[in-house]
């Protein structure tokens, strides 16, 4: 796996691609004039401020659900999970959009336009009064009406339609500004997603701190009216670095493309492949069938969609060999089998989606029932996140420039650790990061106990700075994990389907969250059988919140384990 990885990196053989890249006027790049990381500030300060907007809205959600809309703790987070698993299950529309037929420039264009409609839209559901319900009386709790939800919903869900053409695309067309022919971009391009996801973090911790303490003490209709900003100030960003972009074609759909694969090969269901690979059907030359992509050699995975490549005999005497629903190229056939190969890291990944979840939505809960006083000063539940990003801006430099040059001396490898040994090391970390979490609970309810608070919905007088380590944890998981994710899916993907490759990689946390929420149904219709508080009450000092993060560290180390057993046994891809 390592050696093979260490070829792709030298290879020389990659020059035939960079005809596929284009400038705004659609010529040849002038390399001296655009992309590298002259045009990537503008790519950078577009996500900063996207993800500030995005997270100054999903870091405080499950407080504002809450406390404004009077949800109980496993409804709230239950939305905060559904909407955030349909923001990243978004990205797949705005990724077939990007690769099939606008491109990538266009489709964040377009999109940050709905984001930002989307922006108002909440905005003003926190705004104006009539919009919302009002604040309780004493007890009794005013539910918001059917006008109120579809208000507050509609705004929520256009945001998530927003971030479907923005997310696949932003980190593939910075990763477009550097030449895979050239050595020097290259190693450029690995060091570019450690930095995008710096970025992200960069705004992620602005959220964290500053908006959650605006939205706890200033007010929601001020606390989402500055992330609105913000994504007006992404945009204008994104626009600014035009002249210099680098522009990669649109290579038609790539899901009718492996519909025609899969068709292929069912019509050929009884042709024996030949032993010589050199005789399934390819263009000559160097051209390839798929517009902007370079030609993939053959592998011996999948042997069954090769099918669609063999040349049979109806296919000489018919003398066509232009329909690809009868017969494929092997670029064609090798460009699903990329996918079905990456299957299974994708699908390890989800179960650490799973985890990062709970910072906005049971870590929140958790530190609601702490101490949260500094002083006379009171610090909301949701900025301790801000210790996540801490911990990201912290090990995003740490690992590029000390990690990397340290390890690469021991492997050779140009970037230290395969990308595959990086997303490993994570999930490890993410097991620490839930038996962290897990000792919190177990001593705030030895606290609870002892001052026999059980019985009453109150804070237990235990620092919510215990909570730091998970956050920590998390966040160095997130290094390990999510930046490997977009290198692996970014390189290993073919050309024409990258935007596409990168919404997969964003689909785990999405199932994450879908995760998330189905295990906090399934474990609280489970614990609270026979009129039993159960795990996760709406008193937390009632309830074993310890028993669900130790549900999600066996989850995980069953997960790793997985992980590594596909891992090892992965092959990477290769052109010709």
């Amino acid at each position: 796996m390592d050696s093979e990885e260490e070829r792709l990196l030298v290879e020389d053989d990659l020059l035939q691609g960079a005809s596929s890249i284009q400038g705004i006027d659609e010529n040849r790049v002038l390399k001296n004039n655009n992309g590298g990381w002259r045009a990537c500030p503008f790519i950078l300060g577009t996500e900063c401020c996207e993800r500030l907007a995005y997270y100054g809205i999903a870091k405080n959600l499950v407080t504002y659900l809450t406390q404004k809309l009077h949800e109980g703790n496993v409804s709230a987070a239950r939305h905060v999970s559904t909407w955030q698993g349909t923001c990243y299950v978004a990205p797949l529309i705005g990724a077939v959009l990007a690769d099939a037929y606008w491109g990538r420039y266009k489709t964040i264009a377009i999109f940050s336009t709905i984001y930002f409609i989307g922006m108002g839209t909440l905005t003003l559901s926190a705004s104006v009064p009539s919009f919302r319900p009002p604040a309780c009386e004493g007890s009794i709790c005013k539910q918001p009406n059917l006008a109120q939800r579809a208000i507050l919903f509609t705004g929520l869900y256009v945001i998530a339609l927003g971030t479907g053409g923005i997310k696949p695309c932003v980190s593939s067309f910075g990763a477009d500004q550097f030449d895979d022919s050239n050595p020097v971009e290259r190693m450029k391009r690995g060091s570019f997603f450690n930095w995008f996801y710096f970025s992200i973090n960069i705004g992620a911790l602005v959220s964290s701190i500053l908006l959650v303490w605006i939205q706890d003490n200033l007010g929601w209709s001020l606390g989402f009216g500055i992330p609105t900003v913000f994504m007006g100030l992404a945009i204008g960003s994104f626009f600014m670095g035009t002249p210099l972009y680098r522009f990669q074609k649109p290579g038609g759909s790539p899901l009718t493309r492996m519909c025609q694969v899969v068709v292929a090969s069912f019509r050929k269901l009884n042709v024996e492949i030949p032993q010589d690979c050199s005789l399934l059907y390819e263009l000559p030359d160097k051209s390839s069938a798929i517009k902007g992509s370079r030609k993939l050699e053959h592998t011996d995975e999948c042997k069954f969609l090769d099918k669609a490549s063999v040349v049979s005999d109806l296919d000489f005497r018919s003398g066509n060999f232009h329909d690809p629903w009868r017969l494929c190229t092997v670029t064609q056939v090798e460009e699903l089998k990329t996918l079905v190969r990456m299957f299974p890291i994708w699908a390890t990944s989800i179960v650490f989606s799973a985890v990062y979840s709970q910072m906005s939505t049971m870590f929140v809960e958790q530190g609601m029932m702490m101490d949260t006083n500094i002083g006379s000063f009171k610090i909301p539940p949701a900025s301790l996140s801000s210790f996540d990003v801490i911990s990201v801006i912290m090990w995003v430099p740490i690992y590029d420039r000390i990690l990397v040059p340290m390890v690469r001396k021991f492997t050779g490898k140009e970037r230290g650790f395969s990308v595959l040994q990086r997303m490993g090391i994570g999930l490890f970390i993410s097991i620490l990061s839930m038996v962290a979490a897990a000792s919190v609970e177990i001593k705030r309810l030895e606290v609870a106990r002892a001052l026999d608070l059980v019985d009453q919905k109150v804070a237990i007088p235990v620092s919510i700075f215990w909570q730091i380590p998970q956050f920590f944890l998390v966040g160095a998981a997130e290094v390990f994990i999510f930046i490997g994710q977009l290198e692996l899916f970014y390189d290993q993907s073919p050309d024409a389907i990258r935007t596409l490759c990168s919404a997969l990689a964003l689909l785990t946390t999405a199932f994450g969250n879908y995760l998330n929420s189905f295990i906090l149904t399934i474990v609280t219709a489970v614990t609270t059988k026979g009129g039993k508080p159960g795990w996760i009450p709406n008193n937390l000092n009632e309830g074993h919140l310890d028993y669900y993060f130790w549900l999600l560290a066996c989850l995980s180390f069953l997960n790793m384990l997985l992980y590594v057993f596909f891992s090892t046994r992965y092959t990477y891809k290769r052109t010709s």
